[in-house]
């Protein structure tokens, strides 16, 4: 049986992620765990996120997860979601700057705050709902319509200094990046686990997901 630990450092939707990867796929064993050992003997694993980007820094810092996710980033398919995401980044603008995991080279910032649609109705922040999402080609994608919808709620985005690791982008109302990838780990900023039929789609490739391209 194969296994995928999601990491639990405190901050996160841990067990409506593991409920939805189980159902995803019944047959792999979805540990929660914050211990190195369970982490980097899983086959597969999750850094999901919800929150301030500091506390998840301090977080990670405290529970000395930081190597560790490092290690399984480079080691075994990784997945990063939402707040997950933007800490794979160089830095990140919330709170007055925040220096992140530096994975991916790039920054994380802030919507303008005088967004308007193409009616210049004003846009609220954060962005929170259900937003199409433009695919480049990739494994996680398979089975999943081009622009289908996913549910997102952020107010920061990433920006990689790489445009080759954007990997689906989304509008709001400009496009901007939403999925990142490189080799082995894959990060998306919405919510697979909230994002029905095509986000437990998502949870299922990963899960059949060898790491390569």
């Amino acid at each position: 049986m194969s296994s995928a630990a999601v990491i639990d450092y405190g901050m996160g939707n841990l067990h409506s992620i593991a409920k939805a990867l189980q159902h995803a796929q019944p047959s792999t064993d979805v540990l929660i765990a914050s211990d190195a050992d369970t982490i980097l003997h899983a086959d597969r694993v999750v850094f999901p996120g919800v929150g301030a980007i500091r506390d998840c820094i301090a977080a990670l810092h405290e529970k000395k997860l930081v190597e560790v996710i490092k290690q399984a980033a480079n080691d075994k398919p990784f997945l990063g979601i939402c707040l997950g995401m933007q800490a794979l980044l160089t830095d990140s603008e919330e709170n007055n700057h925040t220096d992140c995991l530096n994975l991916f080279a790039g920054h994380v910032v802030h919507f303008d705050k005088n967004l308007h649609d193409e009616t210049g109705t004003a846009l609220k922040i954060p962005h929170m709902g259900w937003n199409k999402v433009t695919q480049q080609s990739h494994p996680l994608w398979n089975n999943i319509a081009q622009d289908s919808r996913f549910y997102f709620v952020h107010s920061y985005y990433a920006v990689p200094e790489n445009a080759q690791e954007c990997i689906a982008s989304s509008e709001y109302p400009d496009a901007f990046t939403c999925a990142i990838a490189r080799d082995n780990i894959f990060a998306v900023q919405f919510h697979p686990e909230k994002s029905q039929h095509a986000g437990l789609q998502l949870l299922t490739n990963f899960l059949n997901w060898d790491g390569t391209n």
